[in-house]
């Protein structure tokens, strides 16, 4: 069985095909997803559909690319974490790369989501994109190791995979590890620590290939288990139960016998 460490089934291009998506988990045996929260402001909506199907989790939190949105306070977000579903805090972190200027709020809105996931005993899900320096920076600062989490859709250097599994993070890959021109990124799938690795969609992003350019969703994970294990010499039943066993062991809040 698989597990989708992050994915978005809320948005509406997905949660419109919401049945038929969870027909063709269970044909691709992923029966459990966790769909990550990027707002406040859609948040209920994500719990209904979360709260109504087995198998699918939530986080809390407000994405960085997200400017113009409710802000969380600590308290807010503690208060929300409470929900029996919710299994992590974020996504959260930093991203240079869409936003330019004075981003402050940004690492402001970071440190708060850290101090959440302390108070929660709850793991981070973390964005970043452009901004790893800052990023580790204040994982550093804000003592992020104690709650611990992952660094979703993995993109960066060894270095920051490294500077990451420090701190008691996972690494989680997505479809990007099945692209051609991924190689650094492959290089990095190669030697992570295998009681560290996680495996997601970030659907409706970033199909894998055979699907690339097409709408992914959680079905799909098990082509990145597929090429996790062509990369490492291993069986994709073997990166199935690993990532699987990664995934509860970060998310413990989840109960496994909830399937899809």
């Amino acid at each position: 069985m698989f597990a989708d460490s992050h994915c978005h089934l809320n948005f509406p291009d997905l949660a419109a095909q919401l049945p038929e998506i969870l027909a063709r988990m269970r044909v691709n045996r992923v029966s459990q997803a966790l769909c990550v929260s990027v707002n406040l402001t859609d948040w209920p909506g994500l719990m209904q559909m979360v709260d109504s199907q087995p198998g699918l989790w939530a986080s809390v939190g407000v994405h960085p690319d997200y400017e113009d949105t409710p802000e969380p306070s600590v308290d807010e977000l503690v208060a929300l974490a409470a929900a029996p579903k919710v299994v992590a805090i974020g996504e959260t972190g930093l991203d240079y790369f869409r936003l330019t200027g004075d981003l402050e709020w940004q690492r402001a809105r970071f440190r708060r989501h850290i101090q959440a996931a302390r108070q929660t005993r709850k793991p981070l899900i973390i964005h970043t994109r452009a901004a790893a320096d800052d990023t580790l920076r204040l994982m550093q600062e804000e003592g992020a190791s104690e709650a611990g989490g992952v660094m979703h859709c993995f993109t960066e250097s060894q270095a920051v995979a490294d500077a990451a599994l420090a701190m008691n993070f996972y690494i989680s890959f997505s479809g990007i590890v099945t692209f051609k021109s991924a190689r650094d990124l492959q290089e990095v799938a190669r030697t992570v620590p295998l009681d560290r690795l996680l495996i997601e969609t970030d659907s409706p992003y970033l199909a894998p290939v055979p699907f690339r350019g097409k709408q992914n969703d959680p079905s799909k994970v098990i082509h990145v288990a597929e090429k996790i294990a062509e990369l490492r010499g291993m069986t994709v039943a073997d990166v199935a139960r690993i990532s699987s066993d990664n995934f509860f062991r970060l998310f413990n809040g989840i109960d496994r016998t909830h399937h899809v």
